[in-house]
């Protein structure tokens, strides 16, 4: 007996300590976790893009609206439009709420489409929010013969694009093997921004499927001066300021056309989502969320946006991942369909 009632003591004793151990770590769970605490926006692309200076805006308002009030900083690691980065994230960040990251919207449904390289599922991120849910577009030369997109069905148009999981690649590829779109695709640029300036010096005739609103923040001097033209745009919806210019999916040839077009370019109303590693604390994940809706609604926010000519059509981190699994929830012979496409 006496035996007994010492290794229930022990093991009360034994509880008590683990219960205290495991308090504080708990008590960090919510909304204490943040302070004094370091937060990591890793950025996909290279600096200077519309990715980049999305990401910069958000580290400079949203930590005020976490608990805590953390420090929120911007590494960029770019390669393949994203891949690296999310890879990254998946397999290798740490997964206690102190990073998240962003790439091109096309990269979390690579898996989807063959990737092997893709070493994730994109509805396992943990996803934040969405700051901007645009168009893209294709731009072209005006000097390239290809002034209006049905020209580029006549004359070839020499095109630059990033790695292949990236939108700059899918969306020609996809012109070309749906419509017959006469694009000669160059891929193995860093991003956006050495596509530019490859434009500039006439290394290259155009882009496609670049976002609106980097065009609008980072392009605008080369449409300005004359040199290039919005000649396509792409996307789910229209956007007002493109009256006249047609949607790739209006070349759609038949039903099942128009179902893989929907596949490959609905993301784009993706365009500047933020994912966190799989794993995230719920209650960690919520509290992100939480202010990266209020960032959106901040005034000091929407001063910074605006002074920097970035779009800003928000979208809530749970209607991002809503969306995320209705594109994984495509029927299996259009996915088979977009793989081929794609050249996958």
């Amino acid at each position: 007996m006496l035996q007994t009632k010492r290794l229930l003591a022990c093991a009360a004793a034994f509880a008590a300590t683990a219960l205290m151990a495991h308090a504080p770590a708990r008590a960090q769970d919510g909304a204490d976790f943040y302070k004094g605490k370091t937060i990591t926006i890793v950025v996909g692309i290279e600096q200077g893009t519309g990715f980049d200076l999305y990401g910069r805006a958000l580290a400079r308002h949203m930590g005020k609206h976490l608990p805590g009030a953390p420090t929120i900083i911007v590494s960029n690691m770019p390669g393949a439009s994203g891949l690296i980065a999310f890879n990254w994230l998946a397999n290798v960040a740490p997964k206690d709420g102190t990073t998240f990251g962003i790439g091109s919207f096309s990269v979390p449904f690579e898996p989807m489409f063959g990737n092997e390289a893709a070493r994730f599922k994109g509805p396992q991120f943990g996803w934040v929010g969405n700051m901007d849910s645009g168009v893209s577009a294709c731009l072209a030369r005006v000097d390239s013969g290809v002034t209006e997109w049905k020209n580029v069905f006549q004359t070839e148009v020499t095109m630059g694009a990033a790695g292949r999981g990236g939108a700059i690649s899918q969306a020609p590829r996809a012109l070309i093997e749906l419509s017959g779109a006469k694009i000669k695709l160059i891929e193995g640029y860093v991003g956006t921004a050495s596509i530019k300036l490859a434009i500039e010096r006439n290394e290259l005739q155009g882009i496609c499927g670049i976002s609106m609103s980097t065009v609008r923040s980072q392009w605008i001097d080369l449409l300005q001066s004359g040199l290039v033209k919005t000649v396509l745009q792409i996307g789910p919806i229209n956007d007002p300021a493109l009256k006249g210019v047609p949607n790739a999916i209006d070349f759609a040839k038949n039903d099942q056309d128009r179902q893989v077009y929907n596949l490959l370019f609905g993301p784009q109303g993706l365009g500047r989502s933020f994912a966190a590693p799989p794993g995230i604390p719920a209650d960690r994940l919520k509290l992100l969320r939480d202010a990266f809706t209020a960032t959106m609604k901040d005034t000091a926010f929407i001063a910074d946006a605006e002074k920097a000519k970035l779009d800003i059509s928000p979208q809530s981190g749970a209607e991002v991942q809503a969306f995320v699994e209705s594109i994984y929830a495509s029927p299996p012979d259009i996915i088979a369909r977009a793989k081929t496409v794609l050249g996958r």
